[in-house]
């Protein structure tokens, strides 16, 4: 069955189509930078057609273009000069991430032991990585100072005795203080991480940031070297992280005046926007670099502070543009109003529509089809009514079960954010560079399941 065998539900009418809607599923500008159109509606990143990707990794599946990761690191240190760009670990890792972020020359950051290992063992070197975590594990904390991280940035109160207790004697551990500055920012409430009614770091407006810092100066084991903040994520203006310096730069000032120290770094984390479907706002990020640059020069000259080595932490916008992931589409069915085009994979891939109501414009690969346009929700196969990858986006009427999906923008906070559930087995992840394509990291099979269940 197609979208064009489907007829319209009595008394729901053809849900007339976008016009502006359609055009952006044809505008590729939120694809990776090597995409290509070829013929009979093929596309082809990196020199690969995705149908090629599809055909010998199988459904679904995710590809990387390389040259489009490495491209957006060596935007960010032209944008940023004489700062440390600490690529975040978190949007999406594997081996090869590492590898590719580590010969750009970016650094790294973490927050687990788990990220800490994999980086570690595959050559990068720990002093260019950043421990991080709300919630460190005493085996997270063991592991960052066995191996020789750069800096851990405290995030409580509590982490404070518990990291210097565990420092060897005789050594110090360069640490960041995580503050909460006070400011709204981010695409949605729940990855908003400035404010004070959220659960990482250390507010200044209650003062619990200030007692922390004392404390942490008590402590001959930690050497505190700068302040850390984190707004939040998919934040697409300037306004956040300008506000960001003058408030850690007044705090910085403050610290110098009680206790006599001048901080030569701070950190303003990451959550720069970018945009999943053509039309939507990004944050330019060498507008934001020559803005916070400006900025921290003037506040900190009026402060009558040194300028600190500024340190960056992109995640998603160096990630997220490059990724593609690749659907089968299974059933096509109409419910009511709606019809439904029903794929292999679905939230245990990608669950940041349902968490966040992200919106995405997949397209029909692999065919060119001459049909008109018909409204559609793309959904997962999960046993899960919000298992919604892409609600009311147009597809050609002909869609049919054994079509090919592309969704652009599927490199970060996906497969980092993927689940077990269903025992639907996690994607594989394939790199594509100069026309060849090769795996990173195997579909998860029936025997890794099998493995893990030890008991009876």
């Amino acid at each position: 069955m197609t979208l064009a065998d489907i007829p319209a539900t009595p008394g729901h009418p053809p849900v007339a189509v976008d016009a502006p809607r359609l055009a952006a599923a044809d505008d590729l500008t939120v694809w990776p930078l090597s995409t290509l159109r070829l013929a009979h509606g093929e596309l082809a990143v990196g020199g690969v057609p995705l149908t090629e990707i599809a055909d010998r990794f199988g459904t679904p599946a995710y590809l990387l273009d390389e040259a489009d990761v490495r491209e957006r690191c060596r935007t960010y240190l032209h944008a940023f000069p004489d700062t440390d760009v600490l690529y975040a670990a978190k949007a999406f890792l594997c081996r090869a991430m590492a590898h590719w972020v580590e010969e750009e020359g970016l650094g790294l950051d973490v927050c687990s032991a788990g990220e800490l290992e994999l980086a570690v063992t595959t050559g990068f070197p720990a002093a260019r990585i950043v421990l991080h975590g709300n919630a460190k594990s005493p085996e997270d904390l063991r592991a960052a100072l066995r191996l020789g991280v750069g800096r851990i940035v405290i995030d409580s109160a509590s982490e404070i005795a518990r990291l210097a207790a565990a420092v060897p004697p005789g050594s110090r551990q360069k640490v960041l203080v995580r503050v909460v500055p006070g400011i709204a920012a981010g695409g949605h409430s729940k990855i908003q991480t400035g404010t004070d009614d959220q659960k990482f770091g250390l507010s200044i407006t209650d003062g619990s940031a200030q007692h922390a810092i004392a404390r942490i100066l008590d402590q001959p084991g930690l050497e505190l070297v700068g302040l850390h903040c984190h707004l939040g994520s998919q934040i697409t203006s300037d306004k956040p992280f300008l506000c960001a310096v003058r408030r850690l730069v007044g705090l910085m000032a403050r610290i110098k005046d009680h206790h006599g120290l001048t901080l030569p770094e701070l950190d303003l984390g990451g959550g720069h926007g970018i945009a999943y479907r053509p039309g939507e706002d990004a944050l330019d990020i060498t507008t934001l670099a020559r803005k916070v640059r400006a900025e921290l020069t003037e506040s900190c000259a009026a402060a009558g502070l040194a300028v600190p080595r500024l340190i960056v932490e992109p995640g998603r916008a160096i990630a997220g543009p490059a990724g593609v992931a690749l659907y089968r589409v299974l059933s096509v069915k109409r419910t009511g109003d709606r019809t439904f085009v029903a794929v292999d994979g679905g939230m245990s891939d990608n669950p940041r529509p349902a968490l966040y109501g992200v919106r995405y414009l997949p397209r029909l690969i692999g065919r060119r089809s001459t049909a008109a346009p018909a409204p559609v929700t793309v959904v997962g196969r999960h046993c899960e009514a919000g298992d919604v990858l892409a609600a009311d986006i147009q597809l050609p009427a002909d869609t049919r079960p054994g079509d090919l999906l592309a969704v652009p923008v599927a490199g970060a906070y996906h497969l980092s954010m993927a689940s077990g559930y269903n025992l639907v087995g996690r994607p594989p992840v394939v790199a594509v560079a100069d026309g060849h394509a090769r795996l990173l990291v195997r579909r998860e099979s029936l025997e890794d399941f099998r493995s893990r269940d030890v008991g009876l």
